[in-house]
């Protein structure tokens, strides 16, 4: 645990999907608030039809949305300060490959997973 779902609309350009998720599982990492580095789970979901507003026809603004659960027990404050370290990952590592032509949002939500979850390695 925990685990971080990106979903990114098209218009987005992250051009090295797999060091973006890098990026951010480090960020996490670095945080100190996971006991090890194996247990961030991250993945990329992209959408392919999506609408930001009203009427985008030329679909000029787009998003990045993180979504990160993590097991219960956090308070508060931490469950904030990792919404706002993701999105500083998420901005810094967007920031070089934009052209600027999309207006980018980028959301951030943290929740506690279920106290139903259950987890099971396997070994090779």
């Amino acid at each position: 645990m925990p685990h971080l779902t990106i979903q990114v609309t098209p218009n987005v350009t992250i051009a090295h999907e797999a060091s973006f998720l890098k990026a951010l599982n480090q960020a996490l990492w670095d945080s100190g608030h996971f006991a090890k580095p194996a247990d961030i789970k991250a993945r990329i979901v992209p959408i392919e039809t999506f609408l930001v507003g009203i009427a985008d026809d030329e679909q000029v603004n787009g998003f990045v949305y993180a979504y990160l659960k993590i097991m219960s027990g956090r308070d508060e404050v931490i469950r904030h300060q990792l919404a706002e370290l993701l999105t500083a990952a998420i901005e810094e590592a967007l920031d070089a490959e934009q052209s600027g032509r999309v207006g980018i949002q980028i959301c951030v939500e943290v929740e506690e997973i279920s106290a139903i979850y259950h987890k099971k390695m396997l070994d090779d």
